[in-house]
């Protein structure tokens, strides 16, 4: 009789490690049983899973897909072998999280210990990029992204709301102006993510409208953009969560408030969704929910929740 979910529990280790050794050592096997069921998996598959080199194994495109399968598979038998063994509902394992640098730096990093005290056997991962992250290959369980979501094979669960703010230094705008309306930021310094087109959003007269900017500094980093703001370089748009600590000191001043979006962006906690979410994931999407200033718990969130996102929409 083959071993197929064994087989799956070694190469999901193999590949998180990159390594056949490694992953002998966590499960108490022999380098050379690992490569070996490693190499019946693909003769079965009649499919390569891993490129193999000279320094470490990284999984080919049909490895990617058949990890993403297979971990979701593993995560449903150990909650299913929780539920039978009567060892109760705990959290356990790895979990991935990409987040936005402002949010994550400002509002996930401070809730991470209480999360950890209540989820002891869970061991987070945390990655901050303001880059938009594909989960499959990214490897990442959740994301944390804010805005317009689309329809797709990935799920979102609602975990707060936040302003989109125009904001300078005092110093900046005695010498430079306050702009008055969107047209006026054609004389101005903006501070851009270089990942995005360089135009900001507003609404005027009930109209969406898309006014081009240009500046002398960006990056990938909204906390840097925040420094570069508190620097006096120029202006920036970003959210009420990244800024609020500052516009209340009066380091930084909202500008074109009459101009902004009517209505809130949304933050999501994107996720693969499946039936038998693991544990782990949805015990830190229901902590984020219930402790996130101005968050949802997740009795006001399911009215919202799911929606379903395309795999590229995770920014």
């Amino acid at each position: 009789m083959d071993n197929r979910l064994g087989e799956m529990e070694i190469f999901t280790r193999v590949a998180a490690l990159g390594s056949f050794s490694a992953a002998a050592r966590q499960l108490g096997q022999t380098p050379s049983a690992v490569s070996r069921a490693i190499t019946r998996l693909e003769e079965r598959l009649r499919v390569r899973l891993l490129v193999r080199s000279t320094r470490s194994l990284t999984p080919t495109p049909e490895g990617e897909a058949y990890l993403a399968e297979a971990r979701q598979m593993l995560d449903r038998l150990a909650e299913m072998e929780d539920r039978i063994g009567q060892r109760g509902q705990t959290p356990r394992g790895p979990l991935r999280v990409s987040s936005t640098v402002g949010f994550g730096t400002l509002v996930v990093l401070p809730l991470v210990p209480a999360f950890l005290r209540t989820c002891p056997d869970v061991q987070l991962d945390l990655t901050l990029s303001d880059a938009v992250v594909d989960l499959w290959q990214e490897r990442t369980d959740l994301a944390l992204r804010s805005g317009r979501l689309k329809s797709s094979s990935l799920t979102a669960r609602r975990i707060a709301t936040m302003r989109r703010v125009v904001v300078a230094a005092p110093e900046y705008l005695a010498r430079r102006g306050v702009p008055q309306r969107p047209a006026d930021l054609e004389g101005h310094d903006a501070l851009l993510y270089n990942f995005q087109p360089p135009e900001w959003m507003f609404h005027a007269g009930g109209n969406a409208l898309r006014q081009p900017v240009r500046g002398p500094f960006a990056a990938s980093d909204g906390t840097i953009l925040r420094q570069a703001c508190l620097a006096g370089l120029g202006l920036m748009r970003t959210g009420d969560t990244v800024v609020a600590a500052d516009l209340l000191d009066g380091r930084l001043v909202e500008v074109l408030a009459d101009y902004a979006p009517p209505e809130p962006e949304t933050l999501h906690a994107v996720y693969a969704g499946h039936p038998h979410l693991a544990l782990r994931i949805r015990a830190f999407v229901d902590f984020l929910a219930a402790h996130v200033p101005g968050g949802h718990t997740a009795q006001q969130a399911q009215p919202s929740a799911p929606q379903k996102l395309r795999r590229s929409d995770t920014g």
